[in-house]
């Protein structure tokens, strides 16, 4: 395991170099204290004392700094851990209790109570001030610090989101143009395919001339959240078109729409890939081909849609969504997120299959 895996590992919430910090930021106070109190005192010592023997260090300020390390730490996990979902005023609350927390355990008495009986030294009388001033004073630096640093990873985190989020943004928008280029490009190909196809080739010519319809759609549909219901109806009808071409006589087509409904706005390219899915998952595999059935009805504030055909019909119906095509499962998100509809599929009678919603 290398040194920054360990040194990322976490106690109760805390991370090793997170307390290594705060551990050495007592450290240091405490032996910066230790080496005033013993230059103060040169004058008074033997040429040859040490400058540092643990007694004395623990005398002059070791342990008193290890009680207040130790006693912040709890503190710390409650305040930036345990709760660091809480609203920041209330966590700030909480350094009421925190503050004479660690003056009276940490500095002061619980301080003394170790002293006494590992037989250290600690001050008495009116010197005890000093074991109420230095812990405070070393509360509010060290949360004052700890505060800094979550602001500091906050706003970090924040900016790598928005970052994350206008690449994102960017990558989305570039998508969408080249959704957009690609049909303009091929549907100009089409129409300049269609201009070299030899009169005598008129079907072809026609096909050609369609399929480009159904890209000039698309573009169309790309750039709008809303089509008429005659306009969607348009390019079923060109891509049915298409499909008779190749199954001729298998595939029969019937549009079932009452004219006043035409022009009711309807989202764009909803109904095609229920189309599709009805010819390649039910009638393409018979013979005989089917119908397909188009149906759509005015239901009290609603527009209630029907594509049926007399296919193979499927008796495990999540399988279309499992196994069927991205067309299809990205009309049922479309329903589910926009108008909060469902699709639904059931048998078709005598056979085949049915899919409903509603807008």
């Amino acid at each position: 395991m290398n040194k920054e895996s360990i040194w990322h590992r976490q106690v109760g919430g805390i991370r090793l170099y997170e307390l290594a910090a705060i551990a050495g930021l007592y450290l240091f106070f405490a032996l910066s204290y230790h080496l005033t109190l013993w230059l103060n005192v040169t004058d008074f010592r033997d040429e040859d004392d040490l400058f540092f023997s643990l007694q004395e260090f623990m005398d002059n300020a070791g342990l008193q700094y290890f009680c207040m390390f130790a006693t912040s730490v709890p503190i710390w996990w409650l305040i930036f851990r345990r709760l660091r979902h809480c609203k920041l005023q209330y966590r700030l609350l909480l350094h009421i209790i925190g503050l004479p927390l660690l003056v009276l355990v940490g500095g002061w008495k619980g301080y003394h109570y170790l002293c006494d009986y590992f037989g250290f030294n600690h001050l008495g009388g009116w010197g005890q001030v000093w074991d109420v001033y230095i812990p405070a004073l070393f509360y509010f630096i060290q949360f004052g610090m700890l505060h800094a640093y979550e602001y500091y990873r906050s706003n970090e985190r924040n900016l790598k989101l928005k970052a994350a989020l206008s690449e994102a943004a960017l990558k989305s928008e570039l998508a969408a143009l080249k959704a957009q280029l690609n049909p303009h490009f091929l549907y100009n190909t089409f129409n300049a395919i269609s201009a070299s196809v030899p009169p005598e080739q008129e079907q072809t010519r026609e096909m050609i001339a369609q399929l480009s319809d159904l890209f000039r759609y698309q573009l169309k549909a790309s750039k709008s959240n809303k089509v008429t219901l005659d306009e969607e109806l348009q390019f079923v009808e060109k891509y049915l078109a298409l499909e008779k071409a190749r199954f001729e006589d298998r595939l029969q087509v019937v549009i079932d729409v009452p004219d006043a409904l035409r022009e009711r706005m309807v989202p764009p390219m909803i109904l095609q890939p229920l189309v599709e899915n009805s010819i390649k998952h039910g009638i393409s595999n018979l013979i005989q081909g089917g119908q397909v059935l188009i149906r759509v009805r005015q239901k009290g504030s609603q527009l209630a849609f029907e594509v049926s055909d007399t296919g193979e019909g499927l008796a495990d119906k999540g399988h279309l969504f499992r196994n069927g095509g991205v067309g299809l499962k990205n009309t049922r998100l479309r329903l589910e997120k926009q108008y909060g509809s469902e699709l639904r599929i059931s048998d078709n009678k005598p056979q085949g299959l049915k899919i409903e919603f509603a807008i």
